[in-house]
């Protein structure tokens, strides 16, 4: 099983992750929350270091985001190129289709707050000192992307939703 959390800085993603795995077996689970691609992954297909990090059998993996990064925050912060933003949108349904046909069970949540909401989390992590660690520059900069945001989030939902790959296929 792998799930996806994605959405919203500051939305609740790593608070509802640490609720989900409170009581989970730890040797059936794993969370993984990947940083800025290295130069080698760069330089590799998309969708690899993602796979790299995919679950065993009789395993749950938590992507803490995921491969959608490609369909919100890069585009939004010019981290990837538009051949690569268009390349990610034709690809992704047939990925996670693919996914599904070999047996993973695939859930993708999306986390969204208000952008006031968010603001009042952002001051938060800027006054609590256990929480000044979770403040980014990304984060602060999402506050004036947030239309920007809201835009890439429904083309984002627009073309990744294709219902259950096997509506499409007769059996």
């Amino acid at each position: 099983m792998i799930v996806v959390f994605e959405g919203r800085d500051a939305a609740g993603k790593g608070g509802t992750i640490r609720r989900m795995t409170r009581y989970m077996n730890e040797k059936h689970y794993r969370v993984v929350a990947l940083g800025k691609p290295s130069d080698v992954q760069r330089g590799q297909w998309f969708f690899q270091r993602y796979v790299e990090q995919f679950p065993t059998g009789g395993e749950a993996v938590l992507f803490d985001r995921s491969w959608y990064n490609r369909a919100m925050v890069e585009p939004v912060f010019g981290f990837c190129t538009p051949e690569e933003y268009a390349n990610f949108k034709m690809g992704v349904r047939g990925f996670e289709k693919d996914l599904v046909q070999q047996g993973t069970i695939l859930v993708k949540l999306y986390f969204s707050v208000t952008k006031e909401e968010q603001a009042r989390r952002f001051e938060r992590r800027k006054t609590d000192p256990l929480r000044q660690w979770k403040l980014s520059e990304v984060d602060v900069q999402a506050q004036d992307r947030w239309d920007e945001f809201t835009a890439m989030k429904y083309e984002m939902l627009r073309y990744s939703h294709g219902g259950h790959p096997l509506d499409h296929h007769p059996l």
